[in-house]
């Protein structure tokens, strides 16, 4: 229940915040054109709090906290006299109307900026890209990636940590092929490129991660089959398990790695499993009975509560990201910009099919994200706030009525046509456009409730 109320206050700051800076945007260009605006809300329905400032402007909090809005002078709805037309929005010219819609998603992306301009000022432990494992026969292994390679670059994009990476890797969901770039630590200097063939490229990103569907893991410090901890109140210290204890093998079965142990106990929640431990220089044979939980899937698995020995990161894949004051601006613009393309390559092949719609998040999946990065601290919640900045500016620019890309869209047809375009098409382009996005809307919330 903390849980759930941790995320959802998460999610009412973040979204309080990243709606503040975009309405704000329409609100302040919309001064500067000399347009009046009576009301300037962040949430819809009762005000729980308002205040009327000098400027005539009715500032509120309102109760649900979904959206806001700016409601401005508008000759078309309020009755005006001719004295006050030059403060109504649809008496101003074109470029400034065009201005005060586009400002909205434009002050998005600049928060974005900011706040990983922050991101990179502050600082974020980082750690190279170097590749761990390659599965034999995999598109990664058919391509020439092999153990020890740093990534330096995905689509000719330079790539200094594994976010990067799978940011790069998954803009190219529904392409033929992927262009990676590659150092060897044995050739310094030397890099080469390596071509992935995607033609049978099956990836769910519901699932399974980019890499692994490749056929390449990250690099890990070894993990020792020998336990560090043990919960008291587990499935390992019911079972007899102790710190210190080397595991050997499961089911009869001789454990090569950590891995194995954690997939065995994952896919046996409430069903007996054999150990074989040695503890002191003997052999010990044990029956666990891992307990059960449910995945971010929803799938359920095992856990027993135990942990291993971690050797430590080499010194020389670890480094900071971290930037001073002014080459963190362009840093953070370059990010921004990475990110923005990334949105509107992933909304342009949700459009055409190359990706399914199941892969649309909606209020709950944002919720979570939101506790989520909020418990990791600061730096990781501001970058959380860029990405959800970046994809709430794009998806306002999509050219559909009741979202400011479509009015974008209206404007534009003004432009050719010299006229506004007539009222009863613009209610239409408005009911069908808000059909759409409710639609939309609830696919995700259902995605949402099917997560859960």
């Amino acid at each position: 229940m903390t849980g759930i109320l941790w995320n959802f206050a998460s999610f009412v700051i973040a979204l309080g915040i990243l709606v503040a800076v975009h309405e704000f945007g329409h609100f302040w260009v919309a001064r500067r054109c000399g347009i009046k605006v009576e009301k300037f809300s962040i949430g819809f329905g009762k005000s729980l709090w308002k205040k009327v400032g000098k400027d005539g402007t009715e500032y509120s909090l309102s109760m649900i906290p979904l959206g806001g809005y700016v409601k401005m002078v508008d000759s078309r709805v309020d009755e005006l006299t001719p004295d006050q037309y030059h403060l109504a929005f649809d008496k101003k010219p074109l470029i400034q109307r065009t201005a005060v819609v586009a400002a909205g998603p434009l002050f998005n992306f600049a928060f974005a900026i900011f706040a990983y301009w922050l991101v990179f000022l502050i600082g974020v432990p980082a750690v190279k890209p170097v590749v761990g494992e390659v599965t034999p026969y995999s598109i990664a292994a058919d391509a020439g990636l092999t153990p020890g390679m740093e990534l330096t670059a995905v689509a000719g994009v330079k790539t200094a940590d594994w976010e990067s990476v799978n940011m790069g890797i998954i803009a190219h969901i529904g392409d033929k092929q992927l262009t990676l770039t590659v150092a060897d630590e044995n050739r310094v200097g030397v890099e080469e490129t390596k071509i992935l063939d995607l033609t049978e490229w099956n990836f769910d990103p519901e699932k399974q991660s980019a890499m692994g569907t490749l056929g390449f893991r990250p690099y890990t410090p070894a993990v020792s089959m020998t336990l560090a901890n043990v919960s008291d109140d587990g499935a390992g210290a019911q079972a007899g398990l102790e710190v210190g204890d080397t595991l050997i093998a499961v089911n009869g079965v001789d454990l090569k790695n950590w891995q194995e142990l954690v997939e065995t106990i994952q896919s046996h929640p409430n069903q007996p499993i054999e150990l074989k431990v040695e503890r002191n220089n003997q052999i010990v044979n044990l029956v666990i009975t891992p307990n059960s939980r449910k995945d971010h899937q929803g799938n359920t698995i095992g856990f027993a509560g135990i942990g291993s020995e971690v050797s430590e990161w080499p010194e020389k894949y670890r480094f900071d990201l971290q930037y001073g004051v002014f080459e963190s601006i362009g840093k953070s613009i370059e990010k921004t910009g990475q990110v923005i393309g990334l949105t509107a390559t992933m909304l342009k092949k949700l459009v055409v099919g190359d990706i399914g719609l199941n892969n649309l998040s909606g209020p709950i999946s944002i919720a979570k994200g939101a506790g989520t990065t909020a418990d990791y601290g600061l730096v990781y919640f501001l970058g959380f706030l860029a990405l959800i900045s970046i994809n709430l500016g794009i998806i306002n620019l999509v050219p559909l009525p009741m979202l400011d890309g479509g009015h974008l869209l209206f404007f534009a047809i003004e432009a050719v046509i010299r006229r506004p375009v007539p009222e009863k098409v613009q209610e239409m382009g408005f009911r069908v456009g808000g059909a759409i996005i409710l639609s939309v809307m609830a696919i995700a919330i259902f995605n949402d409730f099917s997560r859960l």
